[in-house]
This record gives structure tokens, sequence and C-alpha cells, in this order.
């Protein structure tokens, strides 16, 4: 069994449409319903796979009291509860040159999605460019001035930030050294 599936199939139900499953405003679901309907195109899954690819994987999702949710990444109308970080500096967001050119120019948007991800560093920023192009724009984002336009930024996992809409003063391009 593929585990790469089995996450991606995860993710689609827990950020964008859990197809029946009975999830509450913060975006968790039961995982013995999550493994049950997993079991359905995965034969040999169990609740001990689940946990273990939860536990080895990118702190994309949690569990907590025997429920299972996404951190991250839903274009569902839910209420993710996580830590406002009031202490961060700068975060960084990698991107394709054709999209940080329209960034520069209109903020960054959340698009598809109900926040903006950020990474912690110019690398992980990289790493997340490097999905969409072999040559990735990286962009900082001043969050003491986006605290300052009112914005706040939330803590996913030490890799991660999520916010709202980043307006254009808040962000430039990064020089080409890593930080």
């Amino acid at each position: 069994m593929d585990k790469v599936d089995v996450s991606k199939q995860m993710s689609y139900w827990l950020r964008h449409d859990p197809e029946g499953m009975d999830m509450d405003e913060n975006g968790f679901v039961d995982i013995e319903e999550l493994v049950e309907k997993l079991e359905e195109r995965f034969s040999e899954i169990d609740r001990e796979f689940v946990e273990k690819l939860v536990e080895e994987g990118k702190r994309r999702y949690e569990i907590k009291d025997d429920r299972i949710r996404a951190l991250y990444g839903h274009s569902l109308d839910i209420e993710i509860d996580l830590p406002e970080d009031k202490d961060v500096e700068k975060l960084y967001h990698g991107t394709t040159s054709k999209a940080a050119y329209k960034i520069l120019i209109n903020g960054l948007e959340a698009r598809d999605r109900n926040m903006v991800h950020l990474s912690s560093s110019k690398e992980i920023a990289r790493e997340v460019g490097e999905r969409r192009t072999d040559d990735p724009v990286i962009l900082k984002i001043d969050c003491q001035k986006a605290r300052e336009d009112g914005l706040k930024f939330y803590k996913a996992n030490d890799e991660l930030y999520l916010s709202e809409e980043i307006p254009t003063d808040c962000i430039e391009k990064c020089d080409e050294g890593l930080e």
C-alpha cells in the first residue's frame, strides 16, 4: 500500500470534501470513520497505519480525542483553532516567477484556500516553490508591518504559518542567498 496515495486521499477528504463523514466546525472527523472510509479504497489499512502516517509525516494532520483533522490547506469553511504567533518577524513564500510578479503587484492571496501558506525559512519556501518550478522566486513577508496593518499569523507547525491575504507593502523579493 502506497503511503503517498493514502495521504493524498486523507488530504482531499479532510481539506476539501469529507464525502459524508461527520466533520465538526474545526475540521475534525472521527478517526474510526475515516479509517472505515479509507478501507473502501485501501483494503489493508487500519487505524495503526493512519496514526503512523500522521506521526511520521510533515505534520499535516492532528489527532485529538479519537478525532483527526488536516491542519492547513482547507477550501472548506471551517475554523482552525491554531495558536496565533505574535513574535515571528519574517516569513517566506516560494512561487513561480510569473506568480511572484502578480503577487508583488496585487498582494498574496489565498486563492482556492482559506488562508495563505507561509514558510518559516527561505530553504523551506524554496522546497515549496520547487513543486511548481525548477527556479522558484522566494518572497519575504515583513510580519511586523503586516501586524501593524491588522493581520495575524497562525503557527500550524515549526515550518508552516497561515495568514489572511498579505498586502503588497509587506512583501519583497528575497536576495539570492539563504539566511
